[in-house]
């Protein structure tokens, strides 16, 4: 059976068409996708993220154990900021991306994606166990309320005497929203200005209300997943189990810059990834832009002159471009004469740079 979250109610009352995703009852959409997809792109998203996992890493040597754990220089984070990341098994294929924020000079947060959040967890206490630090799943404690949307920060300011204009893209401090205790981090995977907020459990329903309430003037409006897919999508952002597995490496991704192979220690996965690092991959990620109306879906083959040369990621019309895109990965050194094979069909479309989308 799929786990509520704690706005559950709120959902329904909202006549939010509910599925289930990693084991979680979310909302896909409250009615219009494509209304809720724009909101965000002018205005403003209210997004329930509380299916992600939050894993703390705490203790003396916390930074040195996500340094061996993970591709990143987490020990060099400075307090207050955080850092996108991955965790990868020895053969370098990706376990998970992640989001670490350091909480403090001994304390971090690893979110992880709800599909993976238990395995991250257990792979964080087997690599954390040579050192002096202390792995704790607190994934059951919180809630996660996303506000997303050029006018984020106007609608949040009503609630919260923080300083949000001193807080950077990819920071987080500690503050009070709407009289509940929160982390307020200035992150999100929609490609707009915007803000997660980390509560308890006890204070979602009542921070959602006053957030709904606050933001009605701005255009505020309840977003889902299938919006929350398409966003990303636009802004060229991964999603774990589509652009990333285990099958591919951060360097296949086209993310090998969140290697740091100048940290000091080993961490794992390292010489699997040494020796991938200066060999261009045989397949990278691209944008695909369809020269007609059908949608390129996860899974289609890619085709030039009728052979296949590589595989759609994930595709859906996008409301900002008003055309169908999609990301897929793509044989190295093709770039044109490019279709999708949609049921039979070779659909043309022409090959672009991510991401499709970038805020101004």
């Amino acid at each position: 059976m799929s786990r509520p979250t704690p706005l559950r109610d709120i959902h329904e009352s909202l006549g939010a068409t509910l599925t289930d995703f990693a084991g979680w009852l979310m909302p896909l959409r409250y009615g219009s996708e494509s209304i809720e997809h724009t909101a965000v792109r002018t205005a403003a998203g209210l997004f329930d993220l509380s299916h992600m996992g939050e894993i703390f890493v705490t203790g003396p040597q916390a930074g040195q154990a996500l340094d061996h754990a993970l591709v990143g220089h987490l020990s060099a984070l400075a307090v207050g900021r955080a850092r996108y990341t991955m965790i990868v098994n020895a053969e370098g294929g990706v376990l998970d991306d992640l989001i670490v924020y350091r909480l403090g000079d001994e304390e971090f947060m690893v979110v992880a994606n709800a599909s993976n959040y238990e395995l991250v967890a257990r792979e964080l206490t087997t690599r954390s166990s040579a050192f002096d630090a202390a792995v704790e799943d607190r994934s059951d404690q919180y809630a996660l309320i996303a506000v997303q949307g050029p006018r984020a920060q106007e609608i949040l300011a009503t609630l919260t005497d923080a300083d949000l204009p001193g807080l950077k893209y990819y920071a987080g401090l500690p503050g009070t929203v709407a009289g509940a205790q929160a982390l307020i981090a200035r992150t999100g995977y929609t490609g707009e200005d915007g803000f997660e907020l980390f509560v308890a459990n006890a204070d979602a329903v009542s921070l959602w209300h006053a957030l709904t309430k606050a933001g009605e003037p701005y255009g505020l409006v309840a977003a889902g997943l299938s919006s929350r897919d398409t966003l990303r999508l636009e802004a060229g952002m991964p999603l774990y189990g589509n652009e990333l597995s285990t099958a591919l490496t951060p360097f296949d991704a086209g993310l090998g810059r969140v290697v740091k192979f100048d940290k000091p220690g080993d961490f794992v996965g390292r010489a699997a990834l040494e020796a991938v690092k200066d060999t261009p991959p045989r397949r990278r990620l691209v944008g695909l832009v369809a020269q007609g109306r059908r949608v390129p879906r996860h899974g289609y083959p890619v085709t030039k002159d009728g052979a296949v040369v590589g595989e759609v990621t994930s595709g859906a019309p996008s409301q900002t471009l008003g055309k169908p895109i999609a990301m897929a990965y793509v044989d190295t050194g093709v770039t044109e004469g490019l279709a999708v094979d949609i049921r039979g069909s070779h659909e043309g479309v022409d090959l672009v740079e991510l991401p499709f989308y970038r805020r101004k």
